[in-house]
């Protein structure tokens, strides 16, 4: 359903013929909803902004929303909408299984690229936040019904396995018997090895050819450190209660037999020239070519990132592409899609965006990392918050703060401020969730039955949570279209306050006839947009805390 502000401002719009920029109203006084359209329009026609005002309320036709349009100061246009009409908005909002999100107008096939850890390493802080923002964008874009395919580029290919491998020959290991951290460990010694004995770093270069050759036993130590590391991945997407699976596996090695037919399609295109013995791509804007095949003949991770496009275009018939990592590697990803483009990979009406993020620090304000200077293991960050609240506060508490900030900003990981539940804060959400459920648990036991209707709203604060509810629907729309989780996180901050507001100033189960069965309407409205925007979040919704 067509949320309250857009309806209002697409007949706004049909009358004056733009945007009217609709916006909540500063103060109650104004209404509920502002637009400054008639300023706008008053330079370009040439006429006093309060007669355009004027002019654009006199053909307005909003009587079956809004109170009569009052023009404000030098030509503001103030809304205020029916209580009848807000109430009944929010009746449907509660009897609506999507709480109120509109679809979006073309469903869309997007691919997400996301997650993304090295085989034979241990999740680490690095990959704390592109898992947590990319499975939101996950589940916001499919609540607005896009078909999401999520893409886990797991990093299971290049040199290092070859010393990996040659490492486990070496000392007769069983690589059955390694888990994450023993694999971490495992690298270690083979990079030591590798370091300090040149007989040993002649054999692993050797087994990387045997690994890209298909030898069997090569291949078979591969695979099994791969599924090995796929029981550690598992096992932390579980704990951060993500929706990645097995199926939505898509790492380098995917794209090993395309790396040779995109070098050949580029060259034979005049796409890619051969510089220096090196087969590269030059586009305008960046200080240096891309190189696909250096001049040994190998591939870097650069032609992996060309087939990935490639595949999830041709293959996949993605229309919108995001990529999900650190904030540092944009220019690396612009130059990728600038690449595809003259390539002819990504076409003009395909999306293809890189959403950045900012780095976790330590409460000293710098990089998080072990005294030792390497990064903080992901099941550390989740323990530290678990020794200080049940796990569905504790990862509410690390989503939230991931996701409330600003997503190209850094944030300071203060577990000990994050489980809070005052303040704005995931635990703080949860319990305004929880209180809701209280107050539906008394009315249930008082007799007074499941309540589906609002019809009274008359003071400020009834009307203040409705008009909230009422925007639920476009916030999420805003994040399917910017991916910028904070806006959701906002809003439900606020809808937390406003709730918290009402509660105080409306008695609800004191009340008595109609008033207290709006107002219990009013709480289970507020309890299942609570519900469904914490899941968007990847925040469980407890009943009880």
């Amino acid at each position: 359903m067509s949320s309250l502000p857009s309806q209002l401002s697409s007949r706004i719009e049909a009358v004056a013929g733009v945007d009217p920029e609709l916006r909540p109203a500063t103060k109650p006084q104004f209404g509920h909803f502002q637009s400054n359209v008639a300023l706008r329009l008053a330079k370009s026609e040439g006429r006093p902004p309060r007669e355009v005002a004027a002019s654009i309320v006199e053909r307005l036709d909003l009587d079956d929303l809004c109170e009569p349009v009052e023009i404000a100061g030098p030509g503001f246009l103030n809304l205020r909408l029916r209580s009848s009409v807000l109430a009944a908005w929010v009746t449907d909002q509660l009897a609506d299984p999507g709480a109120g999100i509109e679809p979006a107008a073309a469903s869309e096939v997007v691919v997400i690229d996301y997650s993304a850890p090295n085989v034979a390493k241990q999740m680490h802080v690095g990959h704390l936040r592109t898992t947590i923002i990319g499975d939101c964008f996950h589940r916001v874009l499919t609540a607005v019904g896009h078909r999401v395919i999520p893409q886990n580029h797991i990093g299971d290919w290049g040199t290092q396995f070859g010393m990996l491998v040659e490492q486990i020959l070496d000392e007769g290991t069983n690589p059955d018997d390694l888990d994450l951290a023993a694999m971490a460990a495992l690298y270690q010694r083979a990079s030591t090895h590798f370091k300090t004995d040149e007989e040993f770093a002649t054999a692993a270069r050797h087994r990387v050819v045997a690994l890209q050759a298909g030898d069997t036993e090569t291949r078979n130590i591969w695979r099994q450190l791969i599924e090995s590391s796929l029981v550690g991945f598992n096992a932390a997407y579980a704990r951060l209660g993500v929706l990645l699976t097995d199926d939505d596996l898509a790492g380098e090695s995917t794209y090993n037999d395309d790396l040779a037919v995109v070098a050949e399609e580029l060259e034979s295109t005049g796409a890619a020239v051969i510089d220096d013995g090196a087969l590269c791509v030059f586009v305008e804007g960046f200080n240096a070519p891309m190189i696909v095949r250096k001049r040994d003949g190998g591939f870097g991770y650069a032609a992996t990132d060309l087939a990935a496009v490639r595949h999830r275009v041709r293959d996949l018939h993605a229309d919108r592409m995001v990529y999900v990592t650190d904030a540092r590697q944009a220019d690396h990803f612009a130059q990728v899609f600038a690449v595809c483009r003259k390539a002819g990979y990504l076409p003009e009406d395909v999306v293809a965006e890189h959403v950045g993020y900012g780095m976790v620090l330590g409460q000293d304000g710098k990089p998080f990392k072990t005294r030792e200077g390497t990064a903080v293991p992901l099941t550390d960050l989740l323990d530290a918050a678990e020794e200080r609240a049940a796990p569905p506060v504790a990862l509410a508490a690390i989503k939230y703060a991931d996701l409330s900030t600003g997503i190209n900003k850094d944030y300071v990981f203060d577990v000990d401020r994050m489980v809070q539940t005052t303040g704005n804060t995931g635990p703080y959400l949860q319990y305004a969730h929880a209180r809701m459920a209280q107050v539906l648990r008394r009315a249930e036991a008082d007799g007074l039955g499941e309540q589906r209707v609002v019809t009274v709203l008359e003071e400020p604060a009834e009307q203040q949570l409705a008009l909230l509810l009422s925007r639920f629907g476009e916030t999420v729309t805003a994040v399917a279209r910017d991916l910028q989780p904070h806006k959701l996180c906002t809003y439900l901050y606020e809808l937390a306050g406003a709730l918290s507001v009402f509660y105080e100033q409306c008695p609800v189960l004191k009340s008595e006839g109609e008033v207290r069965t709006s107002r219990l309407a009013l709480c289970a409205t507020t309890k299942k947009v609570l519900a469904r925007g914490l899941d968007l979040l990847g925040i469980a919704a407890p009943d009880r805390m």
